[in-house]
Order: C-alpha cells, then sequence, then structure tokens
C-alpha cells in the first residue's frame, strides 16, 4: 500500500510537470508593432498603405503559428496613427507608440520630421525602428536601433537619372522643386550633384510648403526659366499632378522627373495627360513580370483596400516584419538590442525574395535595406517599369550565401 502510494503521488507530480511544461509550450504573448505615417493629407495614401500591408505581413505570420522563441509563441498586432507628415503630430505618435503602448517595434514610419521626433525616443528607449524616411541623417552608428527598409534618394538618384539622360542626351538644363521641409533640403542636395555630374547644369532650385493648393505661380516660376528637364523631388503625387498640368497649361514640355514619385494613379487623376512620360524612381509595376507571386498578391488587395495600385513605400512595412521575424529567430530572442545585432549577418525573404542589410558605405552601417531600384515611366496613363536595378551589395551577399 504504502509503494501503491508512492507511485500515485510520483505519478501526479510527472502528470503535474508534464501540464506545468505543456503549458509553458503553449505559451503565448502579444507584441505590439507601432505605424507612424501620414493617413491625411496628400500623402495619406502612404500612411494608409503602410498600415495595411504592416497588417497583412502580421496576419501571415499569426496564421502561420506565429514567431517561437525558447518556449514562446509570439503574435503581432498592429497599431497605426497619423503623424500628418510634421513634426508636431510626430512627436504626439512617437509619445502614443513608445509611451502608451509600450511597442518595442515600429515597422513602418513615413517623413524625415516626425520620424525625428520619434527617433528621439525609438533611441533612448531601444526600440527598433524600421522607417521609410529618406533624410540621411536618420541612421548611422550613433542611430543603431534605426533600420530603412525601402530605398531611399541616396540609393534611387543617380541610377535614375543616368537611365534619363541616356535616354534624352540633349538634356543641358534642370529646374527643381521639394518640399520646404528635412526631406526636401536633405535631398536637394544629393539630387544637384547627381545632375551635375552628368553635365546637367542646375537653373533653379525652389521650394514650397506641405499643404499649399496653389501652384501656378511655383509653376510660372519653374517654366521662365526655359529648363530642359523638371525635376519634382520628394514631392508627393498629388502635389506633382497638379504642379505638371500647371506646366502643362504654360506651355513647358520638356523631360518630367519625379524621382520618388510612388505611383501613376493620383498622378494621372490629377496631372491627366500631363503626367504622360513622368520618369520615377520610387514606384514599381507589381503586377508585371518582374513582380514575385507574393507581390502581385498584395497588389489585388491594395486595389481593394485603397483604391490604388501598390508602390514600394507602401510595401516597405510588410517587409520589415518578415525582417522582424527573421531578426527574433536569428537571435532566438525579442530583445531589440539582440535584433538589430543579428539581422545585418542574416539573409532573409521579403516580398522581393532574399535579400540583407547593407549600406555602411554610404550611412557608416549596415541599416539599409538591399532591394531593387525599379525605373518607371507614365505611358499613356499608365505605369511601366523601363529598368530595374539590382544593388550590387545585395548581389555580392547573395553571391556569398550560395
Amino acid at each position: 500500500m504504502k509503494q501503491l502510494k508512492h507511485a500515485l503521488a510520483a505519478a501526479s507530480l510527472s502528470a503535474l510537470a508534464m501540464a506545468a511544461g505543456s503549458a509553458h509550450a503553449q505559451e503565448s504573448k502579444t507584441l505590439i508593432l507601432g505605424v507612424s505615417a501620414p493617413m491625411s493629407g496628400a500623402a495619406a495614401t502612404w500612411g494608409l498603405g503602410q498600415e495595411w500591408t504592416a497588417k497583412q505581413a502580421a496576419k501571415e505570420i499569426n496564421d502561420a503559428g506565429g514567431v517561437k522563441i525558447g518556449g514562446t509563441t509570439y503574435k503581432f498586432e498592429v497599431r497605426a496613427y497619423d503623424n500628418k507628415y510634421n513634426a508636431a503630430e510626430g512627436t504626439k505618435v512617437a509619445q502614443n507608440i513608445v509611451n502608451r503602448d509600450k511597442s518595442r517595434y515600429v515597422v513602418g514610419s513615413i517623413g524625415t520630421a516626425p520620424i525625428l521626433a520619434l527617433q528621439s525616443l525609438t533611441e533612448r528607449n531601444g526600440v527598433i525602428l524600421f522607417t521609410s524616411a529618406w533624410g540621411k541623417t536618420v541612421k548611422g552608428p550613433q542611430k543603431p536601433y534605426t533600420l530603412t527598409q525601402s530605398n531611399t534618394p541616396f540609393e534611387i538618384l543617380a541610377p535614375l537619372y543616368d537611365y534619363v539622360k541616356a535616354k534624352h542626351p540633349a538634356i543641358k538644363t534642370v529646374a527643381m522643386l521639394n518640399p520646404n521641409d528635412a526631406t526636401g533640403k536633405e535631398t536637394e542636395p544629393v539630387a544637384q550633384k547627381a545632375w551635375e555630374k552628368l553635365g546637367v547644369k542646375v537653373v533653379s532650385v525652389n521650394w514650397y510648403e506641405r499643404g499649399t493648393t496653389q501652384f501656378q505661380p511655383i509653376a510660372q516660376k519653374l517654366a521662365a526659366v526655359k529648363p530642359d528637364a523638371i525635376d519634382l523631388g520628394v514631392t508627393p503625387p498629388a502635389d506633382a499632378g497638379v504642379v505638371f498640368r500647371e506646366l502643362s497649361v504654360l506651355g513647358w514640355n520638356g523631360v518630367k522627373v519625379q524621382p520618388v514619385g510612388t505611383g501613376a494613379a493620383q498622378l494621372v487623376e490629377i496631372g491627366g495627360k500631363a503626367a504622360d512620360g513622368v520618369y520615377m524612381g520610387f514606384s514599381g509595376d507589381y503586377e508585371g513580370a518582374q513582380a514575385t507571386a507574393k507581390q502581385r498578391e498584395l497588389n489585388e488587395g491594395m486595389k481593394k483596400a485603397i483604391g490604388e495600385s501598390l508602390n514600394p513605400l507602401q510595401l516597405a512595412p510588410y517587409d520589415s516584419v518578415y525582417a522582424l521575424k527573421a531578426g527574433m529567430e536569428a537571435a532566438n530572442s525579442i530583445e531589440p538590442a539582440d535584433i538589430v545585432k543579428a539581422l545585418p549577418t542574416i539573409v532573409f525573404e521579403t516580398s522581393y525574395g532574399k535579400t540583407a542589410f547593407g549600406g555602411a558605405q554610404t550611412y557608416g552601417s549596415p541599416q539599409q535595406m538591399l532591394i531593387p531600384i525599379m525605373i518607371t515611366q507614365i505611358q499613356d496613363g499608365k505605369l511601366v517599369e523601363v529598368e530595374r536595378v539590382v544593388p550590387q551589395e545585395l548581389q555580392q551577399r547573395l553571391a556569398k550565401s550560395n
């Protein structure tokens, strides 16, 4: 009898241990992923698109079982906020994400001014910040928690201008227009240097305030210097459409360049026939032959969700959510410090296929996601991809990993 009691006690302890182990193995926690982007105004479709793609990636990962680290399964929840593309709203959003939501991962963010406000909190608190902000100052060795998951003017401008100049060798002069903010101010000197390297003289540099609705005086100023080309820099598609339309009314019909033009829909809708011929470096044909199956799927979803085709800026959070997952698994940790150490060392899957982080030569540390530069042009009201440039650094990384 005594032996039976001991056996039963041992069995009970064993069962309890197994139950505890099973409960531990099945433990599930939710990690909040933040998004800070414009969801109103001229750039609203960028932010709404980022929210949608981030949620798509999170849903896919959650449905597949989440991220398993040790004995815990982690699920993702996306919370997106409108930063209105300015520093004041960006500060409010930063407080919401970091202090209220206690998020340690921001998977989507747009706009240099609002992102700098967010970054002051993320870097200080060890929060990972994936950003599409185009300013060069947003990353570097002093900002180890910041990563860029989409191309910026520093990746785009040289290949785009090279292509345009090759197609239009007679170009000798260019007039430039940019928003008068941190993004525009950082992009303009890089663009000017790139044009001048090709022997094209910058004859006019112009600025406008975001929120401007009267573009006729600006168009008159641009046309007055009779440039061979007009470069609208980081001007959003809605504003660019108005500018090109006003230029057409004035009779100017030179080479039109919008380096960070993100898609044809708004540009064509607002600019009409004046949008034809515009060259862009930040758009992409995600239903064409070079798109992946996943990108075609996301493109169709984006059309239904916000009424326009997918663009690289909107796609970026989808890839950053998968990069975050890969970083967690490589580090076997959910700690931001461990993840940012692991990410530059791995090759991981994105909507484009395999990629990696690089860009140390430009930024001082490998914080730039290496993805193709897609050069597009609006032809007869439709977006056509005319050239795709795969970064040499990515080619080298992939060759080493094979």
